[in-house]
């Protein structure tokens, strides 16, 4: 069998199994179970597969098509360009958080709340030396929103928390693997932090626990409950953070949000009713609502 003929019996065996994306898919695991990149098997397709590979690439096919996420064989997943490693114990990073992080950095990049302008990799323009301002990510899990931020603007102090041991875990080795400073609490949102931020930023559980049964498999069964159960209506850890954060929030700072295409307008309400301004709902390349972020008074 030529590595081309596996390529599309695997691809035949994903769609078989319900897995969307089935030829990037087959790809994807090439590289991974074989240790080619896309190069090599665009110059070695028509060439004969080594038997060894072969059952590597089959076994590792076979687990995909039992649904185990592709993130969890592969043990990783890019991330605003950034390398993270992710298990069964964090939420695998999505380009829908991105959005997110790019609005965090505006903020951070805007000359808020000094005069001077951060300018991309953190460096501040003027002679004026850009105080650290402290950043703090709720509910971290992989670390994916902390480490970004800490990578794309170094002059910021992040900290981040999560309720999860086996979370922060893997979140300070992605920190570590990304070479940036970030300091982990382990804490019940705001039970165990200490002090005030200038800017708050989380992804919290949303999924209403009634649409729990119906995700992906993939989400399901391998991705940590903990981190998607966002309660009755999905919305129980935006009202905690909201009413809690304003006594970890300075006056004038940003708190921001990763929501579900249909919360906008409940979290903003909620946040209109703690006193912030400038609230704003920014959609993602799809055109959903992803993020809320707003300004305490």
């Amino acid at each position: 069998m030529t590595y081309r003929e596996a390529v599309r019996e695997t691809a035949g065996q994903l769609r078989a199994a319900g897995i969307e994306n089935e030829t990037a898919e087959s790809l994807f695991l090439l590289e991974f179970a074989c240790g080619m990149e896309r190069k090599d098997y665009l110059l070695s397709q028509m060439e004969e597969m080594p038997p060894e590979q072969w059952e590597r690439y089959r076994a590792a096919a076979a687990k995909r098509c039992g649904h185990i996420p592709l993130q969890h064989l592969t043990g990783e997943q890019e991330f605003m360009g950034l390398p993270f490693t992710v298990n069964r114990h964090v939420l695998i990073p999505r380009q829908d958080t991105e959005v997110l992080v790019e609005e965090a950095l505006k903020i951070l990049r805007s000359g808020w709340p000094q005069e001077q302008e951060l300018q991309p990799g953190g460096q501040a323009s003027g002679e004026a030396a850009q105080e650290k301002l402290r950043v703090l990510d709720l509910c971290t899990g992989s670390g994916c929103i902390a480490v970004s931020l800490k990578a794309l603007c170094p002059q910021i102090q992040v900290s981040a928390a999560d309720l999860s041991a086996d979370a922060l875990s893997v979140a300070r080795e992605n920190a570590q693997r990304n070479h940036t400073e970030i300091h982990f609490v382990q804490s019940d949102l705001f039970a165990d932090i200490s002090g005030c931020f200038q800017m708050i930023v989380s992804n919290p559980p949303y999924i209403p626990s009634r649409e729990i049964p119906a995700l992906m498999p993939e989400v399901r069964e391998h991705e940590p409950l903990l981190a998607l159960d966002g309660g009755a209506d999905g919305l129980g850890f935006y009202r905690r953070i909201i009413a809690e954060g304003v006594g970890h929030l300075e006056p004038g700072g940003w708190l921001l949000f990763e929501i579900g295409y249909d919360q906008g307008e409940a979290v903003s309400a909620c946040m209109r009713a703690y006193g912030f301004t400038e609230i704003e709902v920014v959609r993602d390349l799809a055109g959903l609502d992803r993020v809320v972020k707003g300004r305490r008074k």
